[in-house]
Parts: C-alpha cells; sequence; structure tokens
C-alpha cells in the first residue's frame, strides 16, 4: 500500500454571498471554507482510505489551527506541517459557491508557506514513511524561490525512490514575477511519473502542440485525438514519466458543467463517458477530486478503464458538494 504525501499552501476561502432574508446590501457577507489544491487532494486519497500526510506552514493562530483540525478529522495526517510565520494564504472568490466565470483575488505573498526558510525541511522527517509524493504546479507558480526550493524538494523525493504525480494546475493570476512557466515546469516535471492537466496547461508549461480553435463545439473525438497526440509528445520529452490524464470541463452558463477525462500510458489511451449537469453546486475543487482519483486508481493497480472513469466520476461528483473539500462517503 502506498502512503502519500501532498505539499502545498493551505488556504482559506473567502466567498460572497447574498442573505435574501436581509437585502441585496448583503452581499458583501463571506463564507469560509478551508482548502488549497494539494489539501483537496489529501482529503480525497483519505476518503478514498489511502494513507496520506500533508505538509504545509501556518502560522499558530485559530484560523489555521481550525483548518489543520479539519484535515485531520478527515483522516489526514498532519504530523509534518511547519507551526511557523505570521499568516495564512487567502482566496476570495466573488460569486456563490464558485458559480461564476471566476474572479478569484488571492492574498497569499508573505504568508507562512509563501516564506518558507528551506532550512526548516527536514528531508528524513518530511519523507519519512511515504512511498509517493505529489505536487501542483501552483507552488512553483508563487515565487522564484520557491521554483528553487521545488526542485531540491523533487531531487530529495526521487532520491529517495518516491512515485513522484503532479497537476499541472495553472494561475494566470500567479506567475507574476517574470518568469514564464516553462522555464520552470520543463525541468520540474522531469522528476515526474504522473503528469495530469489538460492539453491547454500542458502547452503553456510543457510547450506542447495545441489548436487554436479548439473550443466548447469541438467534438469528444477530436480532443481525444489530439489528447493522443499531446501523450506522446510528453512521453518523448518526460522519460519518466509513465501515466497523463487530461480533463475536459466546460460551462455554458455557472449551473452547468459537461466533464471527461482521458488517460494515456506508453500502451494506450482511454476516454471515459462524459457526465453532464445543470445544477451545479460548487465546482471548486472538481479538478483535485480527479487526482485523487487518480492516484487512487493507480495504486490499486486498477485496469487503465478502471482509472479514467472513477477518477472522471470523483472529479463530476465533487460538483455537488460545498467547500474545497471532498467529503462524501464513498
Amino acid at each position: 500500500m502506498h502512503k502519500v504525501l501532498s505539499l502545498g499552501e493551505l488556504l482559506l476561502r473567502f466567498e460572497t454571498y447574498a442573505d435574501p432574508e436581509i437585502s441585496e446590501a448583503s452581499s458583501g457577507l463571506f463564507k469560509m471554507y478551508p482548502g488549497g489544491s494539494e489539501a483537496n487532494v489529501s482529503v480525497v486519497l483519505s476518503t478514498l482510505e489511502i494513507p496520506v500526510s500533508y505538509f504545509t506552514a501556518v502560522p499558530d493562530h485559530i484560523l489555521a489551527k481550525n483548518a489543520l483540525e479539519v484535515l485531520e478529522h478527515k483522516g489526514v495526517d498532519i504530523s509534518k506541517v511547519l507551526i511557523q510565520g505570521d499568516r495564512i494564504g487567502l482566496y476570495f472568490l466573488e460569486g456563490y459557491n464558485g458559480l461564476t466565470t471566476g474572479e478569484v483575488v488571492y492574498d497569499r505573498k508573505f504568508s507562512s508557506f509563501y516564506n518558507i526558510d528551506e532550512e526548516y525541511l527536514d528531508w528524513d522527517q518530511l519523507f519519512e514513511g511515504c512511498t509517493w509524493f505529489h505536487w501542483s504546479a501552483i507552488t512553483p507558480s508563487l515565487s522564484e524561490r520557491w521554483i528553487h526550493i521545488m526542485k531540491k524538494v523533487l531531487k530529495e523525493a526521487k532520491k529517495r525512490n518516491l512515485f513522484i504525480s503532479v497537476d499541472l494546475n495553472y494561475r494566470n493570476r500567479l506567475w507574476d514575477f517574470g518568469i514564464d512557466p516553462k522555464e520552470a515546469m520543463l525541468e520540474l516535471v522531469t522528476f515526474c511519473d504522473v503528469i495530469m492537466g489538460n492539453i491547454w496547461s500542458s502547452h503553456l508549461m510543457l510547450g506542447t502542440s495545441i489548436q487554436e480553435d479548439f473550443d466548447r463545439n469541438t467534438s469528444k473525438q477530436d480532443y481525444y485525438i489530439f489528447s493522443e497526440k499531446v501523450s506522446l509528445e510528453i512521453f518523448t520529452q518526460f522519460p519518466q514519466c509513465q501515466h497523463i490524464a487530461n480533463t475536459f470541463r466546460f460551462m455554458d452558463h455557472p449551473k452547468h458543467n459537461l466533464f471527461y477525462g482521458t488517460y494515456h500510458t506508453r500502451d494506450g489511451n482511454w476516454i471515459s463517458e462524459s457526465y453532464e449537469t445543470m445544477e451545479v453546486v460548487d465546482r471548486i475543487g472538481s479538478g483535485d477530486a480527479f487526482m485523487g482519483g487518480l492516484i487512487y486508481g493507480i495504486c490499486q493497480n486498477n485496469n487503465p478503464r478502471e482509472i479514467i472513469d472513477f477518477a472522471t466520476r470523483m472529479g463530476f461528483e465533487k460538483l455537488f458538494i460545498p467547500g474545497d473539500f471532498y467529503s462524501k462517503i464513498i
């Protein structure tokens, strides 16, 4: 049985909402959820009974403690978390439960995680007991210093023969420090056995091909054929990689979502069935649920069809769960 270590910044999500019982003026009210991509994946894995540890850095105050308690309550090992610094990262979401085109405002700079001193990273303690390391492209997008730290983290993980997965999360409101994502990611991804993302993030971060005219109306078959082409480019460029998965998610309006995925190995290519809904509850964390389902399927040595169908179903089910974390009992 694998034990996964997931590394990334624990965030608090503040989301505006209106209380119809008061007035439209109440749109300045906020709901708060703990989240962050790597924490979200940790919760999914724990829900699926995959042992998982989570590493981050947070300050010693009640909001951070409460967020960590939620993770611990959901079965995530938080013993590796560093308590240091003065503030926790935040993001603000304009609109109810992510059901907009997505106005996100980040307030993450100079947080405990952002300012982490690599001298505090005890490699033996960090990787102890773990066989799988998961990270996302969000972490190196924080700063040039975090690109440097992630190189060290990945080298240490590979030195210890950990299986490594990455989610090519692209956030256009990050990467604001003058470095093209490809400058960082092309080197960092060389360590990875599993690469998850989509054809657009692969293009932006790894320089793979893209069809500029692909859009919502492009057929599923055309996307599947192109995904196979892109996967071949990635397998050629990154010899370490053995598994690639892509999500395809389209929304026609805030409550709509069309969702399917593709999965590629060096032996073949698979595509999931399509899921569609007009009743989205919360789209935040859907990709992380897919990532968690993908890791689960690979950990369980499931066949490729089972792997992509399960990951896609997990991502789709998250659309009906409020908050960043996947909390449904399987």
